[in-house]
C-alpha cells in the first residue's frame, strides 16, 4: 500500500473511472475503495483528489458492477471520521445512495446500505443527514427481503441511525422496524440476530417510552434463549439488550424477572468469560438498584456467588469494578441483603482490589461505595472481623460503626468479640478526639467492664510489670 501510495496511485485511477471499458471503470472503483479502506491517509487522498463527485454521478448512472464499486468506494471513505464521512455528504451521496436502496439488484442495496450505516455510526449530525435523505423506511424495507447478507447490513445501518439520541431512535421506530426486527431475533443466522438484538438495544437504550414499545414487540421470553446461543456476540448484545431494558424502570424489570430473564442471565454469565459478561453483570446490578424486592429476586436466583465469581476470576478491571458495583447494588437494601453478599466472602476480596496499587482507578472507586454500601447494612460480624485487622482508616470506620451498633444489644457477640481478638484492635486504633470513629469505639468500649478495657488496651502489660517490680512485699 505504501509502495502505491508513494507512486502517486489515486492520480493514475481517477482517468481509470472514465475509462471506455466497463469492467475497468469497475475495476479502478475497486481498487480506489480498497485503498481507502486501508487508512485515512489514502482516504483522505481520495477527496483531496476531487474522486467523490465523479463517484457519486456514476452511482446514478451506470450499471449494478459500478454501482457496488462505487458505493463500496463511498463506504470505505466515510468509515474513518467524522470529517470524512461529512466530505461524502457534502458531495450529495446520500439522495444517491437511498436511490440505490431502491435498485433492483440485492447487492447495490446492500452496498448502499452498508455506506450509510458507517456514515451514520460517527454523530448524530450524520445521522440525521441519513435520516433526512429518506434512508430509514427504505432500510425497513430491506429487512424484510429474503437475502440474508442485505438483512444484516440493514439492521446494522438502522442500529447505527438509533443509537445516537432519543429522536433519531424515534424515526427508526415510526418507520415500523421494531415488528420486524423482533421477529428476526429466533432466526438461524448468528450475525443477523447479533445486529438484530444491537438495533433493539440503541432503540431501547433512550427511554422507558422506548424500552416499552421494544417490550411490547413481544420479545419475552424468546430473547431469554439468544443468552444460550452458541455465537459469543448474540450472547452479549442479548444480554446487552435485556439490561438496556431493566435500567429504565423497576416494573420493565419485574416484567423481565416474571419472564424468567434473571437466572437465564446468571446462567450466561456462568458459561462465557471476558467481555461477553459485562452487559449481564450491569443487568444484574441494575435490576438491584430498583427495589428491595428485585434485589432479593438476584439473591434467590444466586447471583451472589456468580458475581462473586467474576470479581475473583476476571482479569480486566473494568469488568472487576462492574461486578464490584453490582454486588454494591444488592447488599445495600437491609442487613439481610448484606449478609447474602457478606456470608459468600465478597469484602475482603473488594478490599483487597480497593487496597491494590494496581487497581485503576474506576476500580478503587466502584470497591470502595461497594464496601460502604454493604458494610452501612451489614450486621453479620463474622464477616467483618477480617476487616478490622486489615481496613485502612476511611474503611474501617464502616466496620467499627456497625459493631457499635450490634455489640450493645447481643452478649454472645461481645464474648466473641473478646476472644476473637476484636477488642484488642479497637484498643490499638488511634482516632481523632471527637470524631465519629472515636464515639464508635466509645460505644463498643462501653458494652464492657472498664478493667475489661484496661486489660486489652496497649501498654497494659507493661504497666502491670512495672507494678510487680515497684511492688514491695510485705515479709
Amino acid at each position: 500500500m505504501e509502495t502505491l501510495q508513494n507512486a502517486g496511485v489515486m492520480s493514475l485511477l481517477r482517468p481509470l473511472l472514465l475509462d471506455v471499458v466497463p469492467t475497468i471503470q469497475q475495476t479502478a472503483a475497486l481498487a480506489l475503495g480498497r485503498l481507502a479502506n486501508y487508512n485515512d491517509d489514502l482516504a483522505e487522498a481520495v477527496v483531496k483528489g476531487d474522486i467523490l463527485p465523479q463517484l457519486v454521478y456514476s452511482l446514478a448512472e451506470q450499471n449494478r458492477f459500478y454501482k457496488k464499486a462505487a458505493a463500496f468506494v463511498l463506504r470505505a471513505v466515510g468509515k474513518h471520521s467524522p470529517q470524512l464521512a461529512q466530505a461524502i455528504v457534502d458531495c450529495g451521496a446520500l439522495d444517491t445512495l437511498v436511490i440505490c436502496l431502491e435498485d433492483f439488484d440485492p447487492g447495490v442495496k446492500e452496498a448502499a446500505s452498508w455506506a450509510l450505516g458507517y456514515i451514520a455510526r460517527h454523530n448524530s449530525e450524520l445521522s440525521q443527514a441519513v435520516v433526512d435523505a429518506g434512508a430509514v423506511p427504505l432500510l425497513v424495507l430491506c429487512i424484510l427481503e429474503p437475502e440474508i447478507a442485505l438483512k444484516r447490513i440493514a439492521a446494522s445501518a438502522l442500529s447505527d441511525i438509533s443509537k445516537h439520541s432519543p429522536e433519531l431512535a424515534q424515526t427508526v421506530v415510526d418507520a415500523g422496524a421494531i415488528a420486524h426486527l423482533a421477529q428476526m431475533i429466533l432466526n438461524p443466522d448468528a450475525k443477523l440476530k447479533r445486529q438484530v438484538l444491537s438495533a433493539l438495544s440503541q432503540i431501547a437504550k433512550h427511554s422507558v417510552d422506548l424500552a416499552e414499545m421494544v417490550v411490547e414487540a413481544e420479545i419475552f421470553p424468546v430473547v431469554l434463549t439468544c443468552l444460550k446461543d452458541s455465537d459469543e456476540y448474540v450472547k452479549k448484545n442479548a444480554a446487552t439488550l435485556i439490561r438496556e431494558i431493566a435500567k429504565h424502570t423497576p416494573e420493565l424489570s419485574q416484567l423481565i424477572v416474571n419472564a424468567g430473564g434473571i437466572a437465564a442471565v446468571i446462567d450466561c454469565i456462568g458459561n462465557c468469560k471476558g467481555n461477553v459478561r459485562l452487559p449481564g453483570i450491569m443487568m444484574l446490578g441494575y435490576v438491584a438498584a430498583h427495589s428491595e424486592n428485585l434485589a432479593m429476586a438476584v439473591i434467590i436466583s444466586k447471583g451472589v456467588p456468580q458475581l462473586s465469581i467474576c470479581l475473583s476470576e476476571e482479569q480486566e478491571d473494568h469488568i472487576k469494578a462492574a461486578a464490584a458495583w453490582a454486588l454494591g447494588q444488592i447488599g445495600r437494601h437491609t442487613p439481610e441483603h448484606a449478609r447474602a453478599v457478606a456470608v459468600i466472602n465478597v469484602l475482603p476480596v473488594l478490599l483487597s482490589l480497593y487496597m491494590e496499587t494496581e487497581s485503576s482507578e474506576d476500580l478503587q472507586v466502584k470497591t470502595k461505595k461497594a464496601l460502604k454500601n454493604i458494610l452501612q447494612k451489614c450486621t453479620y460480624l463474622p464477616a467483618l472481623e477480617p476487616l478490622l485487622h486489615d481496613a485502612p482508616p476511611n474503611i474501617l470506620k464502616y466496620v467499627i460503626g456497625q459493631f457499635s451498633k450490634v455489640l450493645p444489644h447481643d452478649s454472645k457477640a461481645r464474648r466473641l468479640f473478646v476472644t476473637s481478638g476484636g477488642l484488642k484492635k479497637v484498643q490499638e486504633i488511634k482516632a481523632e478526639p471527637g470524631s465519629l470513629l472515636q464515639e464508635y469505639i466509645n460505644t463498643i468500649n462501653n458494652c464492657y467492664p472498664e478493667e475489661i478495657v484496661r486489660y486489652y488496651s496497649p501498654g497494659y502489660s507493661e504497666a502491670l510489670l512495672e507494678r510487680v517490680e515497684n511492688y514491695q512485699p510485705v515479709l
